[in-house]
């Protein structure tokens, strides 16, 4: 039996319908709305999509969002300086650092720059320790998706075998904090892992967010698995995710596409972040 397709664009949706009913709501009652700001250093083809995306997303529930462009040739004193007067003006309720940024600049500077209230990706160390003690603030926005999408389906992780094919600080790592909380049985893989087929075929839930086309095959899934795939990769023939979608289709429970799958949630859990930093800098 074919696996069932996650609708992720539904399910954006419905996170969205909730924020424009409390942001009406505040804008009625206090004739105020969020402001966030994005800092945009170069200009990478990708993520000048993605902020497309989410500019749209932004303007759809009423979110007000704003951009700083810098050079890539800026200083890391100019952007430090810019994060600083984005921390203390009392209009700006989220601050994005948008990736990648240049190789002559330090992000983990720059994360450790932006007041953790206003951190609406969740990338500071502050708001990324609070994950490894349960405390899920300002959660990651690509995490907070896979869980959401987890939860939007009624499957629970608790005891389950879950693989994560990615270690980074952006995906990874968080996610693997969030799973263990959840009381999830993770295994992370990534490109120095040896024999990945040994730990992939063997999960409940697989989680792969590689970047490598068609990484994922029939081999590598349980039938029956729940498969998450976070890749989004852009080919002389479209867009695609990490995993063979046409053949593991026909072997997995669940299965999210490439593209409308966790990109769309992702969008949106970025606006149930903003909604986050927003309430944390006007709350009294």
């Amino acid at each position: 039996m074919a696996a069932t397709i996650i609708d992720g664009r539904k399910i954006a949706s419905e996170i969205q319908k909730n924020i424009l009913d409390e942001i009406t709501t505040l804008h009625n009652t206090h004739q105020t709305i969020p402001q966030i700001t994005t800092i945009i250093i170069g200009n990478d083809p990708a993520a000048t999509l993605y902020l497309r995306l989410r500019d749209s997303a932004c303007k759809t529930v009423g979110i007000r969002s704003q951009h700083i462009e810098l050079p890539m040739t800026v200083s890391e004193k100019t952007v430090l300086d810019t994060i600083h007067d984005l921390n203390i003006n009392p209009d700006i309720h989220g601050i994005f650092l948008q990736f990648p940024i240049p190789k002559n600049l330090f992000p983990e500077r720059l994360m450790n720059a932006i007041d953790p209230k206003k951190d609406v990706e969740g990338f500071h160390p502050l708001n990324m320790g609070r994950i490894l003690i349960g405390d899920e603030h300002l959660v990651p926005c690509t995490p907070l998706a896979v869980l959401t999408i987890l939860e939007h389906e009624h499957f629970g992780v608790k005891g389950k075998d879950v693989v994560v094919v990615n270690h980074s600080t952006v995906v990874g790592k968080p996610l693997t904090a969030l799973l263990l909380n959840r009381n999830a049985t993770v295994s992370i893989c990534h490109v120095y892992t040896k024999h990945l087929k040994q730990y992939t075929s063997n999960a409940d839930v697989l989680i792969t967010a590689a970047g490598v086309p068609k990484l994922i095959t029939t081999d590598h899934v349980k039938e029956g698995a729940f498969v998450i795939d976070v890749g989004i990769i852009q080919t002389k023939d479209g867009v695609c995710g990490d995993v063979d979608f046409q053949t593991v289709k026909e072997k997995a429970g669940k299965l999210t596409p490439v593209p409308g799958g966790v990109g769309p949630v992702t969008i949106a859990c970025s606006l149930q972040n903003m909604m986050k930093t927003y309430r944390s800098c006007t709350s009294t």
